[in-house]
């Protein structure tokens, strides 16, 4: 264990992702056939020896709230620390919506007082990656930093008008940062982790606050780095991670799933993804079924062609239905003779008998919940 806590924020901006986030949040979105993308978050801080985590929610949280419940899958029920689910409340100076992650900290400030911890670790929640912090953790205490940023090089990060980019000199200091540039000018996308002490984050918050700040990284970190009033360093995340920001974004990441060297880089034996747990029935094949190169949860019932696609729990696809290049979430139904391509389902939706839906790769079409076409 750890003299180190976790704080997950998910108040992420959602309106790119359209019908996948009108009833819940981002965190909460099904991936990869069983999971959401909370819990490969949850799972890195509890892997990395955590046991006290906060998940700070602002909006649709309902369906997040069912999905971690006690935090038992993540070994966070126990009577000392364990996962605290913090909702958004009324106050006269807070109206429910958060202005930014500075506004979130302060209104949750009494969970970062009583935490005993020395050091927290702060992310977002709709960046996907599987990761022990251990390395960075003892660079950051190494380094004598103050403040330490999560970084990756990877080109699939860089994206005009979105994200921050770092400067990093050779001694690991940031000595510069962009924020959501058209072009940026360097090659270190940051990941939204932060490492500190917790009394620094208390004191950072208290102080933004009062002079009227709301944006963590705009408002403190920026003019910290540019006045270099603290040591603020950056450290190289070296794995693969994914940003989902987007309906593509979050297509391109199911997809990639389905080649097995992506698929054992995220699901590593010494790094498990813990999830909530459905008891179920396993998968059936039956009649003519035909599947390939697909992730096929547990509880469905396959009588089709399925070929490149990932199928949640319970879903069924009977004879003479085609599904390809698709996500189809939890007890969806492709009835007889419907033929489906490049399409994302969402929980329940139904195509009947000898539909057809194709929509381009580039661009899938998206079935909101419930909807029966």
């Amino acid at each position: 264990m750890k003299d180190v806590m976790g704080i997950i924020y998910t108040g992420e901006r959602d309106d790119r992702l359209r019908e996948l986030t009108i009833t819940r949040a981002i965190a909460a979105l099904p991936v990869a056939g069983r999971f959401r993308i909370i819990d490969f978050l949850m799972s890195s801080m509890v892997n990395s020896g955590m046991r006290n985590v906060g998940v700070i929610m602002q909006k649709n949280y309902h369906s997040l709230m069912d999905h971690l419940g006690s935090g038992k899958e993540w070994d966070l029920h126990g009577k000392n620390d364990g996962l605290y689910i913090l909702p958004p409340f009324l106050t006269r100076e807070n109206v429910g919506l958060y202005s930014g992650m500075l506004d979130a900290l302060r209104s949750n400030s009494s969970y970062l007082r009583r935490s005993r911890q020395e050091y927290v670790i702060l992310t977002n929640s709709h960046i996907i990656y599987n990761y022990k912090f251990d390395d960075m953790i003892a660079a950051h205490i190494d380094n004598g930093a103050d403040i330490t940023m999560l970084y990756t090089k990877d080109p699939s990060m860089q994206k005009s008008e979105a994200n921050t980019y770092l400067a990093v000199d050779e001694e690991g200091r940031v000595t510069d940062m962009e924020i959501e540039p058209t072009n940026p000018s360097n090659e270190n996308t940051f990941m939204e982790v932060y490492l500190m002490k917790r009394e620094l984050l208390r004191t950072m918050v208290d102080q933004g606050v009062a002079h009227g700040l709301h944006d963590l990284t705009r408002d403190v970190i920026q003019r910290l780095v540019a006045d270099k009033s603290m040591k603020v360093c950056g450290f190289e995340f070296k794995d693969k991670a994914w940003q989902i920001d987007s309906v593509q974004s979050y297509y391109r990441f199911n997809m990639d799933l389905l080649k097995a060297d992506t698929l054992r880089s995220l699901f590593s034996e010494d790094r498990p993804v813990y999830t909530k747990v459905r008891d179920e029935m396993p998968a059936r094949y039956e009649g003519k079924s035909e599947v390939v190169n697909s992730l096929i949860a547990d509880g469905s019932i396959i009588e089709g062609r399925v070929e490149n696609s990932i199928l949640f729990r319970s879903v069924r696809i009977a004879p003479d239905a085609v599904v390809k290049n698709c996500i189809i979430m939890q007890d969806a139904e492709i009835q007889s003779g419907a033929q489906i391509e490049n399409c994302i389902l969402d929980k329940q939706a139904v195509i009947k008998r000898n539909a057809r839906l194709i929509g381009p790769a580039a661009y899938p079409i998206v079935v909101a919940k419930n909807v029966v076409i």
